[in-house]
């Protein structure tokens, strides 16, 4: 017999609301640094993508981030529109299109590395308790993406 949590529709008991409360405290805390670079949160997490690999395409981009193209894109219009980005159609297979820095947008991986390390230390893990709750989360993440809800019959 396995120790599982009992079935509740109590609030406090739900594992989504705790999620869902620690995520949306979590954003809030990130929006008044983000305000000052002049992006939102689903934008800055685009730039980190490019920061780590510039020119991905938009369905790398759409993957990674869990995306679909219809959200996707008019991030990376305002991206663009803000001087952060370029896109271009890829010479090598035109129905796919590539994302790049530009030199605004390269520049605010200085400063975002300082948010991080504000979200770091508001946090107040120790490295094995950060990296614990990060393979937790994915975890979940991979869980709940895997499984299959079986129709009544």
């Amino acid at each position: 017999m396995t120790d599982t949590p009992s079935p509740s529709v109590a609030l406090d008991d739900q594992l989504c609301f705790a999620l869902y409360a620690a995520s949306r405290a979590v954003t809030a805390r990130y929006r008044p640094m983000l305000d000052e670079l002049g992006v939102t949160y689903p934008q800055y997490l685009v730039l980190m993508l490019l920061w780590e690999e510039d020119g991905q395409t938009v369905g790398q981009l759409g993957s990674r981030l869990a995306l679909d193209s219809g959200t996707l894109s008019p991030l990376l219009k305002r991206l663009t529109t803000a001087g952060l980005v370029t896109r271009h159609r890829r010479a090598d297979d035109e129905r796919s299109v590539s994302v790049r820095l530009t030199d605004a947008g390269r520049a605010l991986e200085g400063p975002a590395c300082s948010i991080s390390s504000q979200m770091i230390d508001a946090l107040a893990l120790d490295q094995q308790q950060f990296d614990a709750l990060k393979d937790t989360l994915r975890q979940i993440t991979a869980r709940v993406s895997d499984a299959r809800v079986d129709a009544p019959a």
